[in-house]
């Protein structure tokens, strides 16, 4: 290596360190290129996932612009080299990868490969990944490889270490998924319910009034009231699961400016003044970023469906390394305790369980008359 001991031991450490930080499969990847080609000082680098048809499910690399990555065209197949890095699941080290017999070619905007040396990526016997640098930076005789034994052992413990956390990438992606699913699950089932309830109302409903109309119009003017008040109801419903199914792109606009949106959109489409201010507030792990939203959006549905508020204001704070959200209302305020004993919950349990599986609390302020505070904390990261 180019680098000293100290500085060599540092670097693979910062290395190993900056994968175990991620949790998403794609960057995870994308930091095993970057830190192996600094680390072996290359100019180009490569992870290629193998899919089961021959291909690639997701190929990265380091070293290589946009531009040229485009200009490149579709991913590799696994041929040549590459397929006997997985099939053969054994370390490549060569002078000139154009000269070996395996070679197959590349696109003509492909950038030229001499050096190269490339491990497999194993989990236990599955061969999960292909990690290749090329074209070392240091002076390299007549038909020598620029990458050593050295490298090569360096490369090695990082394609361990690769293997760890591409691993638990994969592990955290599938129990997200299966959370999502679970969540899906239990909102078709609540959806189901109610709405399915509400129509069977408002069938039978709609029945009563078509059978008055001729003899008692007005009971049927009535009734179709009722009709009216139920498909809105419905309408309600469907809408809350909507949103619940379809979260915020909190990954792209992040919390801040996510509920800022939201709030001015209601502002614009409810009589009731709606205002949001902020402060402070720094980035939260994103479990908790998606539970402040869903307080907020259910503490603000409430305020505006049910109080008869004028003013709704909701406040986002920096609290320690964490945050306090405070939707505040002037409206007509309730009795948490009667509320809870009629088993009318107004969406309480779901912003506590919100609350508390995302390690935070949450509490209500409430008298008839007085208005309503829905204050919820977060711990942050």
């Amino acid at each position: 290596m180019s680098h000293g001991p100290r500085s060599g031991l540092a670097a693979v450490s910062s290395a190993l360190l900056a994968m175990s930080r991620h949790l998403e499969v794609r960057d995870v990847l994308k930091t095993i290129v970057a830190s192996a080609r600094e680390l072996l000082d290359a100019q180009y680098a490569a992870l290629g996932v193998p899919d089961d048809h021959g291909g690639f499910a997701q190929f990265v690399v380091d070293g290589v612009s946009e531009e040229q990555w485009k200009a490149i065209g579709p991913l590799p197949r696994q041929h040549g080299i590459l397929a006997a890095m997985l099939h053969e699941a054994r370390a490549e080290r060569l002078a000139d990868v154009r000269k070996d017999p395996r070679f197959e070619g590349w696109p003509s905007a492909h950038p030229d490969l001499v050096d190269f040396l490339g491990l497999p990526i194993r989990d236990g016997d599955e061969v999960i990944g292909a990690l290749f640098l090329a074209n070392k930076n240091c002076p390299k005789p007549e038909g020598s490889c620029g990458f050593t034994q050295d490298d090569e052992e360096l490369l090695g413990i990082l394609a361990q270490h690769a293997a760890i956390a591409l691993t638990n990438a994969r592990l955290y992606e599938r129990s997200r998924e299966l959370t999502i699913a679970e969540e899906r699950s239990r909102l078709a089932h609540e959806l189901h319910d109610a709405v399915s309830q509400k129509l069977f109302s408002l069938r039978l409903t709609a029945q009563a009034a078509a059978r008055l109309v001729d003899r008692d119009p007005s009971r049927a003017k009535g009734e179709l009231q009722q009709v009216a008040a139920l498909a809105a109801e419905a309408a309600d419903e469907l809408r809350s699961a909507v949103v619940e199914l379809r979260p915020a792109a909190l990954d792209e606009d992040g919390l801040v400016a996510t509920l800022r949106t939201q709030i001015q959109v209601l502002d614009r489409a409810h009589s009731a003044r709606v205002t949001f201010t902020t402060r402070g507030v720094k980035a939260l792990p994103a479990s908790q970023e998606e539970a402040v939203l869903r307080v907020a959006q259910e503490a603000l549905h409430n305020a505006l469906r049910h109080s008869g508020a004028d003013h709704v204001d909701v406040t986002l704070d920096r609290h320690g390394a964490g945050a306090v959200l405070r939707v505040t209302d002037d409206g007509s305020g309730f009795d948490p305790t009667a509320v809870r004993r009629a088993g009318r919950h107004l969406g309480l349990v779901s912003m506590r369980d919100r609350a508390s599986g995302a390690g935070g609390t949450l509490t209500v302020e409430s008298a008839p008359g007085k208005g309503t505070t829905i204050e919820m904390e977060v711990p942050g990261g």
